[in-house]
C-alpha cells in the first residue's frame, strides 16, 4: 500500500492575522503602550481598522503590518531572554537608553519613529546584545 503525503501548504497572511494581532495586543498591554502607540507601531491603520483590530483580535491584515508585528514579537522575545524578569524585561522599552541606535532615548521612541526599519534596528540591536549577530 502506497501512502501520498499531503503537500505542506504555508500559511496565508489570513491564516496569520488573527494570533498577530492577539500577541502584538498582548504584548501592548504589557508594555502599558497608549492606543496611539499601537497605531504608530502597527504603521498608523485607519482609527476604526485599528479598534476593530483590537477588540476582534482579527482582521485582514497587510505584509507590512506582520513583517511590523514580527519584529515586535522578535524584540519582546530577546527581551524576556535578556531579562529573567517579566517587569524588568517589558520596562526596557521606556528606559532611557545610551546605546548608539538610541542616543540617550527609550528604545520605544526610536520604535514609534514610523518606518520598519526603526523596527529592525532596535530587533538588531537585542540581537546584538544575546550574541546572534
Amino acid at each position: 500500500m502506497h501512502v501520498t503525503e499531503a503537500p505542506i501548504v504555508p500559511p496565508t497572511r489570513r491564516d496569520l492575522a488573527g494570533p498577530a494581532l492577539k500577541a502584538f495586543f498582548n504584548i501592548a498591554e504589557r508594555w502599558q503602550l497608549t492606543a496611539d502607540q499601537e497605531r504608530r507601531l502597527l504603521g498608523n491603520p485607519g482609527r476604526s481598522t485599528y479598534f476593530r483590530w483590537k477588540r476582534d483580535r482579527a482582521g485582514a491584515v497587510t505584509g507590512d503590518v506582520l513583517e511590523r508585528i514580527s519584529y515586535l514579537l522578535g524584540i519582546y522575545k530577546a527581551l524576556h531572554i535578556l531579562f529573567p524578569d517579566d517587569a524588568q524585561a517589558d520596562a526596557w522599552v521606556r528606559r532611557p537608553n545610551t546605546a548608539p541606535p538610541f542616543g540617550g532615548a527609550p528604545a520605544l521612541e526610536r520604535m514609534l519613529g514610523g518606518h520598519v526599519a526603526d523596527l529592525y534596528v532596535v530587533r538588531e540591536y537585542l540581537d546584538a546584545q544575546r550574541g546572534w549577530n
